[in-house]
């Protein structure tokens, strides 16, 4: 079947994820069945600080696995980032950076390169809350800390010693704190260092997040407004905050495994990672002579609309995302019953 005139084609990619610096890594683990997940490291936070098996235990968790990055020698200088700014820099907007400047060299666009910067944009999935905005958040309850020694009986003098030691423990704020908690940031520090004049912006749809930013980047390379869009999506935030959200809903695996479509599945895992697509117009790809990784016929959107909870899925909206995007792609209504019946 012939691709549709809207086609895009993926032509660079870049990524880090859990035991998989690159995307040659990550494929090598696939067919290697790797798996990625395991214990949480002292990197994100002691474990045996929150762990207790029951789910009803307050202000602890009962799954202390799940997928980590490994650490990253980052070259600030090369972002035009100075050091003593790191600190008060999420890692999401860091290794973006990164991810997004492989994901560009990847497609062969280099100094021996250039292209219209002008109609290259940036969209990304990112959640709305960086991790980052946790410690900095926490420096902000040395009143309660001041009332809790006072009320204990502890001498000011010797409160204010306690508090400082606590404060040494978070982030301090900084110039740059603003910037550097906020996910919109991520794509826009993209866009400032790869010197992009397209859009820039982020998407927040919890799990669908990356999906809808590609949904974006196809309809602006559609409608012609972009000419090269970097998509995908970006999370760093695996610490013990989302760890307690996820507890508490409570949604996490208890036996730390996650087993999709399978009748053992007891919840999800949380893990982190860092994904991003080059893309163009197949056409443009093809007259170009780039690389093709992969043809993207287009992308089907929904909503469950009204349901019993916010988080509880309705199959016939998530059919409907599928239908719309065979009839996209120029699927035929034959073909879409054809491939229904094959997956009952």
């Amino acid at each position: 079947m012939a691709a549709p005139a809207s086609a895009v084609a993926i032509v660079g990619i870049g990524c880090l994820f859990p035991k998989a610096p690159g995307h040659r890594a990550f494929w090598a683990n696939i067919l290697r069945g790797v798996d990625a997940v395991g214990p949480v490291p002292p990197s994100h936070f002691q474990a045996a600080d929150y762990l207790d098996a029951d789910p009803k235990a307050a202000d602890r968790i009962y799954t202390a696995r799940g997928g980590f990055l490994d650490p990253v020698d980052f070259p600030p200088l090369d972002f035009g980032i100075t050091p003593n700014s790191l600190e008060a820099t999420d890692p999401t907007q860091l290794l973006g950076l990164w991810v997004a400047r492989a994901a560009l060299h990847d497609a062969g666009f280099g100094p021996q390169r250039p292209f219209d910067r002008s109609r290259a944009s940036v969209i990304l999935g990112v959640t709305g809350t960086l991790p980052l905005v946790i410690p900095l958040g926490a420096r902000l309850g040395h009143p309660l800390w001041k009332q809790a020694l006072a009320e204990a009986g502890v001498p000011e003098s010797q409160a204010q010693a306690v508090m400082d030691r606590i404060a040494k423990g978070y982030v301090g704020w900084q110039e740059e704190s603003f910037p550097g908690l906020l996910g919109n940031v991520v794509a826009g520090r993209i866009a400032n260092r790869l010197d992009f004049g397209g859009t820039n912006c982020v998407v927040d749809a919890a799990c669908a997040s990356s999906l809808s930013a590609l949904h974006l980047a196809l309809l602006e390379l559609q409608s012609g407004r972009s000419d090269l869009v970097l998509s995908g999506g970006m999370d760093c935030f695996n610490d013990v905050f989302m760890f307690m959200c996820f507890s508490k809903t409570p949604a996490l695996s208890p036996s730390g495994d996650v087993r999709p479509f399978d009748a053992a599945g007891d919840g999800t895992i949380l893990g982190e990672g860092l994904g991003c697509v080059a893309l163009k117009r197949l056409a443009d790809a093809e007259r170009d002579g780039d690389r093709i990784y992969a043809v993207l016929r287009a992308v089907g959107t929904s909503s469950d609309g009204k349901g019993t909870a916010i988080y509880a899925p309705n199959p016939a909206g998530q059919a409907r995302a599928l239908q719309l995007a065979y009839e996209s792609a120029g699927v035929t209504p034959d073909t879409i019953e054809q491939i229904g019946r094959a997956h009952v």
